[in-house]
């Protein structure tokens, strides 16, 4: 792929990938073909400040892990109400690194 369009990638999806994956992933999108070009700007990347916000605020519900995609867990988040509060407070240091984890898993399914 055009190194310009993986540059132009990066720099718009940049923060929802963990830094240590960008080098991964700068490689990874050079080698895939014009093709997979569209499927890849497609992906539904979350963004991690936003399932932070959510997370303070509705956390104790689950909502942020329902958000990220993790319905097992936000279905326990939820029937414990945030595991009287110590699953929700550990959570707050936790979600972003998980949602930019869910991204890179996201985002691997098409490279």
């Amino acid at each position: 792929m055009d190194s310009q369009k993986v540059d132009m990638f990066l720099m718009a999806n940049g923060k929802h990938f963990s830094p240590a994956h960008i080098n991964f992933i700068r490689e990874r999108l050079q080698a895939v073909d014009d093709s997979k070009w569209g499927m890849i700007n497609s992906v539904d990347l979350k963004d991690p400040t936003t399932v932070l916000i959510v997370s303070i605020f509705a956390g104790s519900l689950g909502i942020d892990r329902f958000m990220i995609g993790d319905t097992g867990l936000g279905v326990g988040k939820l029937l414990t109400l945030g595991g009287c509060g110590v699953w929700w407070l550990v959570d707050l240091f936790l979600i972003q690194d998980a949602t930019r984890q869910k991204n890179m898993e996201k985002l691997q399914m098409y490279l």
